[in-house]
């Protein structure tokens, strides 16, 4: 008897939370239209809001103005009244709030027994990682005020004790998220994989023995260091408890431990030096620009000497034209995301050289989606021998950095 009890244990301890998750099928239909509806927004809608702008808004621009439009916000004035924009707008904000409610159900019916595993998986910790969260912490108002992206109480919302919910909403209505995007897979760790593999190309010697994920949420975007840089040990921080909750319970069944707890990115309670490379992905558009500022300078403080900046963003004004600039700030006004537009107008590298980096060493660079890029043209692009394709729809990201004096 005591045996079986053993045997139920060890089994319990490394169940994968998301194996509770079992939508029905009307739920998946749900699912898959979600993901059809965004595809369509994404692409279809989006390229007749673009043959609208380029047909019918632009030409009466020039015969108004004699000039281009100058920036991205002549264009979103322009565009205001324009139906194809209207259209486009409508059926996004309402694909992404039926993201989220696609999910919903199936993670609230087994809730219980999802936030039971996360808590005894941070008890028992099978992988040897952790998660550190604080009922008492202060959730800043930039992430609790606001229901980010449209998800419901935002991404930091706690229903109860060791709460999950949210961070099992994000962690399901991601994929629905990108579904039937054609350059996403079901690959939630995509942006980290292929940031990692462009480090290994462009600094072949870098070898890291820490990273440090910021605003890491599950932590799906600090995991693949782990098979890029064997021995390496990865550290992720969020104000949002739920996700580091739901992440930890994930990736310690997986056999892959992180080490993640609930800090602000501003000010960590990292000693001097102790990372070799810090990271991020889709993080600082989030926060106003008066804390990116003084996120960087602690990331100055946290890289020890030759280490390293490779933050995932969006590209900022500067580097795309006015109308594209229009189309990424569109999230600025109906994704709950009012730092966007803001954060967008900087220039990233002046922020790392603003931080202390040398300028030097401060960098930006388009580069390939890993999973959808062969290795052979991910490597040509990376050295400068291939142009890469245009950013959007996960086929290319934009990622900055710089490196600390050795």
């Amino acid at each position: 008897m005591v045996e079986a009890i053993a045997r139920k244990s060890d089994t319990d301890a490394t169940r994968n939370i998301d194996e509770l998750y079992e939508p029905t099928v009307d739920e998946i239909s749900r699912q898959r239209f979600v993901s059809a509806l965004r595809k369509h927004v994404l692409v279809d809608k989006a390229a007749e809001m673009q043959e609208s702008f380029e047909t019918v808004v632009k030409p009466a621009m020039l015969e108004r103005n004699q000039e281009f439009p100058k920036d991205a916000v002549e264009v979103r004035n322009a565009m205001l009244t324009n139906n194809a924009f209207r259209v486009f707008s409508a059926l996004r904000v309402n694909a992404q709030q039926m993201t989220w409610a696609s999910v919903m159900d199936g993670v609230e019916r087994v809730l219980p027994q999802m936030t039971d595993l996360a808590r005894e998986m941070a008890a028992r910790n099978p992988a040897g990682g952790s998660v550190k969260t604080d009922s008492r912490f202060h959730v800043p108002e930039y992430v609790a005020g606001i229901d980010q992206h449209h998800v419901p109480g935002s991404f930091s919302a706690e229903l109860g004790p060791d709460d999950v919910a949210i961070g099992a909403i994000c962690a399901f209505g991601t994929k629905v998220f990108s579904g039937a995007l054609p350059h996403r897979k079901d690959n939630p760790g995509a942006v980290a994989e292929t940031v990692a593999n462009f480090l290994k190309i462009q600094y072949p010697q870098f070898k890291p023995r820490r990273v440090l994920d910021l605003g890491t949420g599950t932590g799906k975007n600090l995991a693949p260091y782990l098979d890029a840089y064997p021995g390496i040990e990865c550290y992720g921080i969020d104000v949002a408890g739920p996700g580091l909750r739901y992440g930890h319970a994930q990736f310690e069944a997986r056999g892959k431990p992180l080490f993640l707890s609930q800090q602000h990115a501003r000010k960590t309670d990292f000693p001097d030096g102790f990372f070799d490379l810090i990271v991020s992905s889709f993080f600082f558009h989030e926060v106003p620009v008066s804390i990116t500022k003084q996120i960087l300078k602690e990331n100055y403080r946290l890289l020890a000497p030759g280490g390293r900046l490779a933050h995932m963003e969006l590209p900022p004004n500067c580097e795309v034209d006015p109308y594209y600039g229009f189309y990424l700030d569109w999230d600025g006004y109906y994704n709950h995301e009012p730092d966007y537009t803001d954060y967008r107008s900087q220039v990233p590298k002046q922020l790392c050289a603003d931080a202390g980096f040398p300028v030097k060493s401060c960098w930006h660079k388009f580069i390939p989606n890993w999973s959808t890029c062969p290795p052979d043209q991910f490597e040509k692009i990376i050295k400068g021998d291939m142009p890469a394709l245009a950013h959007g729809n996960g086929a290319t990201w934009f990622i900055f950095g710089a490196e600390k004096p050795a």
